[in-house]
C-alpha cells in the first residue's frame, strides 16, 4: 500500500509539471497584452552615437511609460541591412514591426517618431501604419519634436543652455539640419526667427539639402564680426552628415569651408538626442498622445 501511494503521489507530481510546463509555453492571451510604444526613428550605423541618442530616448521614455512595452523599428532600410551584416543587430522596419505587434496580439498601440519635424519620413511613417489600423483597437500617433509653439519654446531654451559654454561675442554657434523639400522645412526658418525673437543673434541654423544654405550662414557669420563658428548637428543622432559633412576634413565639408573663410572652427560631434531636455520633449509627446 505504501509502495503504491508512493507511485500515485510520483505520477500526479510529474502529470503536473507537464500541465505547468505547457501552460509556460502558451502565449499570453491578446486582453493579457501590455499596450505597445512603437519608438520610430531613422536609425543610424554610428554605434556609439545610437546609444547616446536614439538608446537614451527609448530608455527615458521607457521609464517615463512603464505600464507600455517598449518596441523599436528604424525607417532606413540601408542602415537596417548593415546593422545586421556588419554587427549582427536585428531590427524591424515599420512594417515588421506592425506585422510582428499584430502576429502577438497587441491591441493598443502609440507611435512615437523621433524625427525633428513632420516631413516626408514621418509621413512615411504615417502611410505605412495606416493600412494596419483595422487590425488594432487604438493606434495613437505622437508627434515629432518640432510642431507646437511650446516645442520651439524648449528647443531654444535647451539649445541656448546645453551650449552657453561656447556663446560670446567672437562666436557663431551655427546648428546643421539636414533639410528637405519638404513644407516642413519652414521648421528650420521659423527655430532662427525665434532664436533671433530672444536675442540669441549670434546662434544660427543652416542645411546640408535646402534652405538656408551653407552660403546663407556664411554671409550671416560674416555680418557678425566674430572670429570662431562652433559647429552642432541639428539632428537627433551625430551619423553621418555630422561626422562627414559638418565635421570632415574634405574640401566641401562645412567645418573645412568656414576655416578658408577664416574662422577658426570647432566642431561638436552631440545629437539632439544626448540633450536629456530633448528627451523629456518626446515624453511629454508621448503623454499628451496618450491623454488624446
Amino acid at each position: 500500500m505504501k509502495n503504491k501511494l508512493v507511485s500515485l503521489t510520483a505520477c500526479a507530481l510529474s502529470l503536473l509539471l507537464i500541465a505547468l510546463s505547457a501552460c509556460s509555453s502558451v502565449k499570453p492571451a491578446a486582453g493579457d497584452q501590455k499596450p505597445v510604444l512603437l519608438v520610430v526613428s531613422f536609425g543610424t550605423s554610428y554605434n556609439e552615437s545610437r546609444a547616446k541618442t536614439i538608446e537614451a530616448i527609448e530608455k527615458t521614455l521607457a521609464a517615463a511609460y512603464p505600464g507600455y512595452e517598449q518596441r523599436r523599428a528604424f525607417t532606413s532600410q540601408i542602415i537596417i541591412d548593415k546593422l545586421k551584416e556588419r554587427d549582427g543587430l536585428n531590427i524591424d522596419n515599420v512594417t515588421d514591426a506592425m506585422e510582428r505587434l499584430r502576429s502577438d496580439g497587441v491591441k493598443q498601440v502609440v507611435v512615437q517618431p523621433t524625427h525633428v519635424m513632420s516631413g516626408h519620413e514621418y509621413d512615411d511613417v504615417i502611410a505605412e501604419i495606416k493600412p494596419f489600423e483595422k487590425y488594432f483597437a487604438s493606434i495613437t500617433y505622437s508627434l515629432p519634436l518640432l510642431i507646437s509653439d511650446q516645442d520651439y519654446t524648449d528647443i531654444v531654451n535647451i539649445l541656448t543652455e546645453e551650449t552657453k559654454q561656447y556663446a560670446d561675442d567672437n562666436t557663431a554657434v551655427v546648428f546643421m539640419g539636414h533639410g528637405t523639400e519638404h513644407a516642413a522645412n519652414a521648421t528650420y526658418a521659423k527655430l532662427s526667427q525665434q532664436l533671433k525673437s530672444r536675442n540669441f543673434s549670434h546662434y544660427l541654423i543652416g542645411t546640408v539639402e535646402a534652405e538656408p544654405s551653407l552660403e546663407d550662414v556664411i554671409a550671416e557669420t560674416e555680418g557678425l564680426k566674430v572670429k570662431r563658428v562652433v559647429l552642432l548637428p541639428l539632428m537627433i543622432v551625430a551619423g553621418d552628415h555630422a561626422n562627414n559633412d559638418m565635421a570632415g576634413d574634405e574640401e566641401d565639408s562645412w567645418k573645412t569651408i568656414f576655416e578658408s573663410h577664416g574662422y577658426e572652427v570647432v566642431p561638436v560631434l552631440r545629437g539632439l538626442g544626448e540633450y536629456p531636455g530633448v528627451r523629456d520633449m518626446f515624453v511629454r509627446h508621448v503623454g499628451n498622445a496618450i491623454k488624446g
